[in-house]
């Protein structure tokens, strides 16, 4: 988007002003830095626990810190109730992306949680 848009600031016809052109190459910078943070959101799990990485914010939670995991029909994306009575969500198990996925993550999701319960 930046290459982009600085080309197009660049290839601009002459009347255009330099503010035109320096306006051009933010507006790149800003749609990169959306696209960005939207595809910035993921969960991922291992051994001690979990990361949950949302648009603006990353969180690492312990197995003990979830008590459930959510992702009702109709939900954009599955939420994690927590122990301290909160809950957070989890935009990287999203039904936008697909919902056969996103219910396959989420399942797997409360089965890891349910096993380290356990433990």
């Amino acid at each position: 988007m930046v290459v982009l848009f600085s080309a197009m600031a660049v290839l601009l016809p002459e009347n255009w002003q330099l503010n035109d052109r320096i306006m051009m190459t933010a507006s790149g910078v800003l749609f990169a830095g959306v696209g960005l943070m939207l595809a910035r959101p993921k969960v991922s799990a291992d051994a001690e626990g979990v990361t949950v990485v949302n648009f603006v914010r990353r969180r690492r939670l312990a197995w003990a810190e979830i008590v459930r995991v959510n992702f009702r029909q109709g939900d954009p994306w599955a939420t994690l109730d927590l122990a301290d009575g909160t809950s957070l969500a989890a935009v990287g198990i999203q039904s936008g992306v697909g919902k056969d996925q996103a219910i396959a993550d989420a399942r797997a999701l409360r089965d890891l949680v349910e096993h380290h319960a356990q433990a």
